[in-house]
């Protein structure tokens, strides 16, 4: 930012700064590549993580659509009550 911005542009008041400051961080967070996404822009980064999230809800082994617990296996009794000491 220092670089690109701050020491290239000479801002009429501190409104324009404002401005001029916005755009380029709107610019910057949303259309340049980075390299800590491999090169991607962030918008085009957010679209394919997306996509990568959503697609295995379309699909019948989806976790979402198994049993939240798992059946009680044989030989357990789920219904026991404590036993009072004494």
């Amino acid at each position: 930012m220092r670089d690109e911005l701050l020491n290239e542009t000479m801002f009429r008041n501190l409104a324009h700064a404002r401005v001029v400051i916005a755009v380029w961080a709107a610019d910057f967070n949303t259309e340049r590549p980075h390299s800590a996404l491999d090169y991607e822009t962030p918008a085009g980064y957010a679209r394919v993580v997306s996509s990568a999230i959503a697609g295995p809800a379309t699909r019948d082994d989806n976790p979402a659509r198994r049993a939240i617990t798992q059946p009680t296996l044989i030989g357990v009794n789920s219904n026991r009550t404590p036993v009072a000491a004494g």
